[in-house]
Protein backbone atom coordinates (compact mmCIF):
# COMPACT_ATOMS: atom_id res chain seq x y z
CA UNK A 1 0.00 0.00 0.00
CA UNK A 2 2.86 1.98 0.85
CA UNK A 3 4.92 1.49 -2.16
CA UNK A 4 1.55 2.39 -4.36
CA UNK A 5 0.95 5.75 -2.68
CA UNK A 6 4.49 6.31 -2.89
CA UNK A 7 4.23 5.59 -6.79
CA UNK A 8 1.35 7.75 -7.08
CA UNK A 9 3.02 10.43 -5.44
CA UNK A 10 6.25 10.29 -7.87
CA UNK A 11 3.90 9.70 -10.70
CA UNK A 12 2.05 13.09 -9.86
CA UNK A 13 4.96 14.71 -8.95
CA UNK A 14 5.75 13.67 -12.66
CA UNK A 15 3.15 15.18 -14.07
CA UNK A 16 3.40 18.21 -12.11
CA UNK A 17 7.28 18.76 -13.37
CA UNK A 18 5.92 18.00 -16.76
CA UNK A 19 2.90 20.34 -16.71
CA UNK A 20 5.25 23.10 -15.44
CA UNK A 21 7.80 22.62 -18.34
CA UNK A 22 4.88 22.88 -21.04
CA UNK A 23 2.75 25.67 -19.56
CA UNK A 24 6.09 27.82 -18.25
CA UNK A 25 7.19 30.46 -20.18
CA UNK A 26 9.85 33.32 -19.94
CA UNK A 27 9.24 36.69 -21.19
CA UNK A 28 12.72 39.09 -21.59
CA UNK A 29 12.58 42.55 -20.29
CA UNK A 30 12.21 44.11 -24.06
CA UNK A 31 9.12 41.80 -24.95
CA UNK A 32 5.70 41.89 -23.96
CA UNK A 33 3.80 38.74 -24.06
CA UNK A 34 -0.05 38.11 -25.87
CA UNK A 35 -1.91 34.60 -24.79
CA UNK A 36 -4.55 33.39 -27.68
CA UNK A 37 -6.75 31.13 -26.02
CA UNK A 38 -8.33 29.10 -28.73
CA UNK A 39 -7.45 32.03 -31.16
CA UNK A 40 -8.96 34.76 -29.26
CA UNK A 41 -7.00 37.53 -27.79
CA UNK A 42 -7.15 37.28 -23.69
CA UNK A 43 -6.67 40.54 -22.32
CA UNK A 44 -3.83 41.53 -20.47
CA UNK A 45 -0.52 41.77 -21.83
CA UNK A 46 2.19 39.66 -19.88
CA UNK A 47 4.75 41.57 -18.57
CA UNK A 48 9.01 40.30 -18.30
CA UNK A 49 9.59 37.71 -16.54
CA UNK A 50 8.33 34.19 -15.64
CA UNK A 51 4.65 33.73 -16.47
CA UNK A 52 2.21 30.33 -17.11
CA UNK A 53 0.00 29.13 -19.52
CA UNK A 54 -2.53 26.37 -20.10
CA UNK A 55 -0.69 23.80 -22.37
CA UNK A 56 -2.60 22.79 -26.00
CA UNK A 57 -4.78 25.92 -25.12
CA UNK A 58 -3.48 28.82 -24.89
CA UNK A 59 -0.45 30.04 -26.84
CA UNK A 60 2.11 32.91 -26.19
CA UNK A 61 3.04 35.59 -28.74
CA UNK A 62 6.32 37.47 -28.07
CA UNK A 63 6.14 40.89 -29.37
CA UNK A 64 10.03 43.02 -29.44
CA UNK A 65 9.43 46.34 -27.86
CA UNK A 66 13.11 47.70 -29.05
CA UNK A 67 13.76 50.42 -31.41
CA UNK A 68 14.00 48.42 -34.94
CA UNK A 69 16.18 50.29 -37.84
CA UNK A 70 15.15 49.78 -40.87
CA UNK A 71 16.50 50.75 -44.39
CA UNK A 72 14.72 51.80 -46.85
CA UNK A 73 15.91 50.65 -50.45
CA UNK A 74 16.66 53.54 -52.66
CA UNK A 75 14.30 54.83 -54.69
CA UNK A 76 14.40 56.64 -58.21
CA UNK A 77 12.78 60.20 -59.05
CA UNK A 78 12.41 63.02 -60.72
CA UNK A 79 12.39 66.10 -58.38
CA UNK A 80 10.24 69.20 -59.10
CA UNK A 81 12.38 70.59 -61.07
CA UNK A 82 13.04 67.75 -63.46
CA UNK A 83 16.29 65.79 -62.04
CA UNK A 84 16.34 62.44 -61.58
CA UNK A 85 17.65 61.28 -58.49
CA UNK A 86 18.25 58.01 -56.15
CA UNK A 87 17.39 58.51 -52.47
CA UNK A 88 17.71 55.87 -49.59
CA UNK A 89 16.35 56.23 -46.11
CA UNK A 90 16.56 55.06 -42.82
CA UNK A 91 13.42 54.64 -40.50
CA UNK A 92 13.78 53.89 -36.75
CA UNK A 93 10.46 52.98 -34.99
CA UNK A 94 9.04 51.00 -32.02
CA UNK A 95 6.29 48.92 -31.13
CA UNK A 96 3.86 50.89 -28.38
CA UNK A 97 0.69 48.80 -28.64
CA UNK A 98 1.81 44.86 -29.26
CA UNK A 99 -2.11 43.74 -29.50
CA UNK A 100 -2.63 46.47 -32.14
CA UNK A 101 0.62 45.81 -33.73
CA UNK A 102 0.00 41.99 -33.86
CA UNK A 103 -3.80 42.37 -34.45
CA UNK A 104 -4.49 44.87 -36.40
CA UNK A 105 -1.61 44.30 -39.25
CA UNK A 106 -0.40 41.29 -40.73
CA UNK A 107 3.45 41.98 -40.91
CA UNK A 108 3.96 45.81 -39.38
CA UNK A 109 7.45 45.94 -40.30
CA UNK A 110 6.75 45.36 -43.85
CA UNK A 111 3.82 47.88 -43.58
CA UNK A 112 6.44 50.10 -42.38
CA UNK A 113 8.30 49.19 -45.36
CA UNK A 114 6.34 49.99 -47.68
CA UNK A 115 5.01 52.95 -46.36
CA UNK A 116 8.40 54.57 -45.84
CA UNK A 117 9.26 53.68 -49.50
CA UNK A 118 6.01 55.09 -50.95
CA UNK A 119 6.23 58.21 -48.60
CA UNK A 120 9.95 58.62 -49.75
CA UNK A 121 8.83 58.83 -53.63
CA UNK A 122 6.50 61.06 -52.80
CA UNK A 123 8.92 63.55 -50.96
CA UNK A 124 11.22 63.34 -53.81
CA UNK A 125 8.50 64.59 -56.20
CA UNK A 126 7.39 67.28 -53.97
CA UNK A 127 10.98 68.60 -53.67
CA UNK A 128 13.86 70.75 -55.45
CA UNK A 129 17.34 69.46 -56.09
CA UNK A 130 18.63 71.90 -53.87
CA UNK A 131 16.44 70.98 -50.24
CA UNK A 132 16.99 67.20 -51.27
CA UNK A 133 20.66 68.17 -50.99
CA UNK A 134 20.70 71.53 -48.17
CA UNK A 135 17.38 71.06 -46.45
CA UNK A 136 17.43 67.92 -45.33
CA UNK A 137 15.23 68.18 -41.64
CA UNK A 138 12.61 69.21 -43.05
CA UNK A 139 12.46 66.82 -45.84
CA UNK A 140 13.21 63.83 -42.45
CA UNK A 141 10.47 65.53 -40.61
CA UNK A 142 7.98 65.97 -43.74
CA UNK A 143 8.39 62.28 -44.47
CA UNK A 144 8.37 61.53 -40.33
CA UNK A 145 4.85 62.22 -40.31
CA UNK A 146 3.77 61.03 -43.72
CA UNK A 147 4.94 57.52 -42.25
CA UNK A 148 3.67 58.12 -39.00
CA UNK A 149 0.13 59.21 -39.26
CA UNK A 150 -1.41 55.71 -40.58
CA UNK A 151 1.35 53.74 -38.30
CA UNK A 152 -0.60 55.16 -35.45
CA UNK A 153 -3.49 52.58 -35.96
CA UNK A 154 -0.80 49.79 -35.96
CA UNK A 155 0.41 50.37 -32.75
CA UNK A 156 4.13 51.59 -34.13
CA UNK A 157 5.45 54.61 -33.87
CA UNK A 158 8.26 56.18 -35.91
CA UNK A 159 10.73 57.73 -33.59
CA UNK A 160 13.61 58.86 -36.49
CA UNK A 161 13.41 59.03 -39.86
CA UNK A 162 16.69 60.16 -42.18
CA UNK A 163 17.68 60.63 -45.64
CA UNK A 164 20.98 58.85 -46.30
CA UNK A 165 22.31 59.56 -49.41
CA UNK A 166 21.13 61.51 -52.85
CA UNK A 167 22.55 59.31 -56.07
CA UNK A 168 22.88 62.18 -58.68
CA UNK A 169 23.68 61.76 -62.22
CA UNK A 170 27.40 62.31 -63.77
CA UNK A 171 25.86 64.63 -66.23
CA UNK A 172 24.55 66.72 -62.81
CA UNK A 173 27.45 66.69 -60.91
CA UNK A 174 30.00 67.94 -63.57
CA UNK A 175 27.22 70.74 -64.52
CA UNK A 176 27.37 71.46 -60.58
CA UNK A 177 30.80 71.61 -60.21
CA UNK A 178 31.36 73.81 -62.68
CA UNK A 179 28.63 75.99 -61.38
CA UNK A 180 30.55 76.03 -58.09
CA UNK A 181 33.86 76.99 -60.12
CA UNK A 182 32.22 79.89 -61.46
CA UNK A 183 30.29 80.80 -58.17
CA UNK A 184 33.97 80.58 -56.55
CA UNK A 185 35.63 82.58 -59.22
CA UNK A 186 33.47 85.57 -59.38
CA UNK A 187 33.25 85.59 -55.44
CA UNK A 188 37.31 85.59 -55.81
CA UNK A 189 37.22 88.48 -58.55
CA UNK A 190 35.12 90.41 -56.46
CA UNK A 191 37.03 89.96 -53.45
CA UNK A 192 40.66 91.43 -55.59
CA UNK A 193 38.20 94.27 -56.58
CA UNK A 194 37.57 94.96 -53.16
CA UNK A 195 40.73 94.87 -52.52
CA UNK A 196 42.09 96.96 -54.91
CA UNK A 197 39.69 99.51 -54.18
CA UNK A 198 40.75 99.67 -50.33
CA UNK A 199 44.20 99.42 -51.21
CA UNK A 200 43.76 102.67 -54.01
CA UNK A 201 42.60 104.78 -51.27
CA UNK A 202 45.01 103.97 -48.63
CA UNK A 203 47.43 105.26 -51.20
CA UNK A 204 45.80 108.31 -52.32
CA UNK A 205 46.22 108.98 -48.36
CA UNK A 206 49.23 108.01 -48.16
CA UNK A 207 50.20 110.29 -51.26
CA UNK A 208 48.12 113.35 -49.78
CA UNK A 209 50.54 112.80 -46.76
CA UNK A 210 53.54 113.08 -48.47
CA UNK A 211 52.48 115.94 -50.64
CA UNK A 212 52.77 117.70 -47.72
CA UNK A 213 56.19 116.61 -46.58
CA UNK A 214 58.17 115.93 -49.25
CA UNK A 215 61.14 114.48 -47.02
CA UNK A 216 58.21 111.36 -46.57
CA UNK A 217 59.33 110.58 -49.98
CA UNK A 218 62.92 110.29 -49.44
CA UNK A 219 62.39 108.42 -46.11
CA UNK A 220 60.24 105.33 -47.99
CA UNK A 221 62.79 105.21 -50.54
CA UNK A 222 65.17 104.48 -48.14
CA UNK A 223 62.89 101.79 -46.22
CA UNK A 224 62.73 100.14 -49.67
CA UNK A 225 66.36 100.02 -50.35
CA UNK A 226 66.58 98.27 -46.77
CA UNK A 227 63.85 95.84 -47.45
CA UNK A 228 65.71 95.22 -50.78
CA UNK A 229 69.26 94.74 -49.17
CA UNK A 230 67.99 92.48 -46.52
CA UNK A 231 67.42 89.54 -48.88
CA UNK A 232 71.34 89.31 -49.52
CA UNK A 233 71.13 90.26 -53.02
CA UNK A 234 73.77 90.85 -55.06
CA UNK A 235 72.08 93.05 -57.83
CA UNK A 236 70.05 96.67 -56.14
CA UNK A 237 67.82 98.14 -58.52
CA UNK A 238 66.88 101.72 -56.80
CA UNK A 239 63.89 102.82 -58.23
CA UNK A 240 64.00 107.10 -58.53
CA UNK A 241 60.63 108.58 -58.87
CA UNK A 242 60.43 111.92 -60.47
CA UNK A 243 58.90 113.50 -58.10
CA UNK A 244 62.47 113.82 -56.66
CA UNK A 245 63.99 114.62 -59.48
CA UNK A 246 62.32 117.67 -59.37
CA UNK A 247 62.32 118.51 -55.83
CA UNK A 248 65.62 118.50 -56.11
CA UNK A 249 65.80 120.68 -58.91
CA UNK A 250 63.79 123.07 -57.26
CA UNK A 251 65.81 123.14 -53.64
CA UNK A 252 69.23 123.21 -55.97
CA UNK A 253 70.65 127.21 -56.25
CA UNK A 254 71.05 128.62 -59.78
CA UNK A 255 74.74 128.82 -60.58
CA UNK A 256 76.87 132.30 -60.46
CA UNK A 257 74.24 133.18 -57.29
CA UNK A 258 72.02 135.11 -59.69
CA UNK A 259 69.75 133.67 -62.18
CA UNK A 260 71.20 134.86 -65.88
CA UNK A 261 68.66 135.40 -68.69
CA UNK A 262 70.36 135.37 -72.29
CA UNK A 263 70.44 138.68 -74.40
CA UNK A 264 68.99 139.02 -77.74
CA UNK A 265 70.68 140.28 -80.47
CA UNK A 266 70.49 143.38 -81.87
CA UNK A 267 69.17 144.20 -84.98
CA UNK A 268 71.43 146.09 -87.63
CA UNK A 269 69.61 148.88 -89.18
CA UNK A 270 69.76 149.55 -92.96
CA UNK A 271 67.22 151.33 -95.45
CA UNK A 272 64.12 149.28 -95.64
CA UNK A 273 63.99 146.70 -98.79
CA UNK A 274 67.99 147.15 -99.12
CA UNK A 275 68.17 144.03 -97.52
CA UNK A 276 71.77 143.11 -95.10
CA UNK A 277 74.05 145.84 -95.24
CA UNK A 278 77.25 145.40 -97.05
CA UNK A 279 80.31 144.56 -95.79
CA UNK A 280 83.03 147.29 -94.34
CA UNK A 281 85.43 147.67 -97.03
CA UNK A 282 89.11 146.61 -95.91
CA UNK A 283 91.14 149.36 -94.63
CA UNK A 284 94.02 151.01 -97.04
CA UNK A 285 97.72 149.75 -96.41
CA UNK A 286 99.96 152.45 -94.88
CA UNK A 287 103.58 152.19 -96.33
CA UNK A 288 106.61 154.36 -95.17
CA UNK A 289 110.37 154.10 -96.63
CA UNK A 290 112.29 157.02 -98.35
CA UNK A 291 112.39 155.87 -101.94
CA UNK A 292 111.06 158.29 -104.66
CA UNK A 293 107.57 156.16 -104.96
CA UNK A 294 107.22 156.04 -101.45
CA UNK A 295 103.75 157.36 -100.35
CA UNK A 296 103.55 159.56 -96.90
CA UNK A 297 100.38 158.80 -95.95
CA UNK A 298 96.82 157.82 -96.90
CA UNK A 299 96.59 161.25 -99.08
CA UNK A 300 99.75 160.79 -100.85
CA UNK A 301 101.94 163.38 -98.41
CA UNK A 302 105.21 162.82 -97.15
CA UNK A 303 105.14 161.41 -93.69
CA UNK A 304 106.53 163.51 -91.07
CA UNK A 305 109.82 162.44 -88.93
Amino acid sequence: MVQELVAAGIGAAAGIAVYAGVAARVVRQYERGLVFRFGRLREGIRGPGFTMILPFVDRLHKVNMQIVTLPVPAQEGITRDNVTVRVDAVVYFKVVDPANAIVEVEDYRFAVSQMAQTSLRSIIGKSDLDDLLSNREQLNQGLELMIDSPAVGWGVQIDRVEIKDVSLPETMKRSMARQAEADRERRARVINADAELQASRKLAEAAAVMSEQPAALQLRLLQTVVAVAAEKNSTLVLPFPVELLRFLERAAPPPGGAETTPQAPQAQQGPPGAGAPPPPSPPLPRVTGDGPGAQDGPEGGPEAD
